[in-house]
Order: C-alpha cells, then structure tokens, then sequence
C-alpha cells in the first residue's frame, strides 16, 4: 500500500502538472512526425508491434472505450471532494458529451474521405477493379480490398484521448484528500489514468512507425491536436461552455478555475 502511495504521489509530481500539460501537444507531433519520416526513409523490418493481432492491440482497443470517461471520472469525483458542488460534476459530464461528439464526428467524416476517394479490389495483389461495391464495408464483406485514402483514425482518437488525460487529470496533482478510502481510490485512479496514457502514447508511436502514409498521420494528428485546441484552450475558457477543468493555483494555494 505505501508502495503504491509513493509511485501514485510520484506520478502526480512528474507527468499530471502544468508544465507537461502545456507541452504534450508539442511532444505529440514530434513523435508523429519523427515516426513518419523513419517509415518513409528507413522502414523497419515486420515486428511484433506492427502485427494488428498483437497483444497491446487487441487488449488496449477492448479498453480504448476507458479512455475517454475514465479521466472525467477521476475529475468528476475530485470536483464533488474539492467544491462540494454538483455544477462542477455536471460541467465535467457535458465536457465529456462534446468529447464523444468529437470522436464520432471525426471518425465518420473519415470513412466518408475513404468511401469517396477509393476503389474496390480483388485483393491488394491483385488490382481488378470491382466496379459492383462502391463502399469499403460492402466490398471487406465481399472478400475484396478497398483502396482509399485513409486518415489514420488512431493518429487522430490517441493523442486527442491523451491530451485530454493530461487535461483532466492535472487536478490530481493539486487536490488533498484527508480519508484514506479517497486517498487510495485516488491512487488507482492515478495509476490507472498513467498506464493507459503510456500505452496509448506507445501505441501512438507504433502508428507512426509502421502503418498509414505520411500525410493520412499528418492530418489525423492534426485533427486531434486541433480537436484539444478549440475545446480546452478555447472554447472552455468563455462563457456558455463546459468549462476548464477545476485547478488549484500554486500561487495563491485558493481554489479556482486557471488556464
């Protein structure tokens, strides 16, 4: 139990502060960016983590639907602890809305990209057009390959959900709890939260290494940044939104609401 205390406080300390938060969105195109060029001018050999079949894979997309109410959870329960104020629960929750609004948005305007621009195939050998099936799902079912272009939605939904991790989670590192039941639930929900942004940051990684072409990475990585942009740096700071989410100034060591 102390063990895990030390490497929960010890994560607050290094990777849900301020400093991270401000410069992840950086740090995320740089790997995306570095990734892409090593694909394009010295491809690594087939592997185990370009395998779609792969464990991380498999395991971590079963658990990709954590990855977007399992940080409002976190911020949810310290808003009620920290303010005793539902309001803030329920701007957490409507931050949450506008998060899935985006994923989904996002992620069907990509498979309309890809069903306008491509084209059904014998297989990805065999080029011979299958003029019959006019949509990827249709022509996959038929036993086909479609060949469109492909705005990587994992380039796109991870470093988004990772952002917002940072986002949300930020609070942890301020927050003081004085029951032990609400410090160690928030110690799992710390070590939690820090095991899937590491994996979906790995994962990350492993897109720009081995799949998709530099431009379908390019603009799924944009699409997410710009998706964390509008909303936390933007949008939540007026009026008539969700809200930033609950901080607590260094300075002044008072409760409130900073960028």
């Amino acid at each position: 139990m102390e063990q895990m205390e030390a490497l929960a406080s010890w994560l607050r300390r290094r990777c849900f502060n301020d400093n991270l938060r401000r410069h992840a969105a950086w740090g995320l195109a740089l790997i995306s960016l570095v990734g892409s060029l090593v694909k394009e001018q010295w491809p690594l050999a087939d592997s185990y983590f370009n395998n779609k079949k792969n464990v991380l894979n498999v395991f971590c997309e079963g658990l990709l639907g954590m990855d977007v109410p399992l940080p409002f959870a976190v911020h949810r329960f310290d808003s009620y602890v920290a303010t005793r104020s539902l309001s803030a629960v329920f701007r957490r929750l409507s931050a949450l809305l506008v998060g899935t609004m985006i994923w989904f948005t996002c992620t069907n305007i990509f498979m309309v990209i890809e069903n306008a621009t491509g084209t059904c195939y014998n297989s990805s050998a065999v080029l011979e057009i299958r003029a019959d099936y006019t949509d990827k799902r249709s022509c996959i079912a038929s036993g086909g390959f479609w060949d469109g272009f492909d705005i990587s939605g994992h380039s796109f939904l991870l470093p988004y959900c990772a952002l917002m991790i940072l986002e949300e989670a930020a609070v942890l590192h301020f927050v003081r709890l004085d029951k032990s039941w609400q410090k160690h639930l928030i110690n799992v929900l710390t070590l939690s939260l820090a095991f899937l942004l590491s994996v979906w940051i790995f994962m990350f990684g492993c897109t720009a290494l081995y799949f998709h072409d530099f431009l379908q990475k390019f603009l799924g990585t944009s699409f997410g940044i710009l998706a964390w942009y509008v909303t936390y740096r933007r949008w939540y700071l007026v009026p008539y939104s969700p809200g930033p989410p609950l901080r607590f100034t260094t300075k002044e060591g008072k409760r409130g609401y900073n960028k």
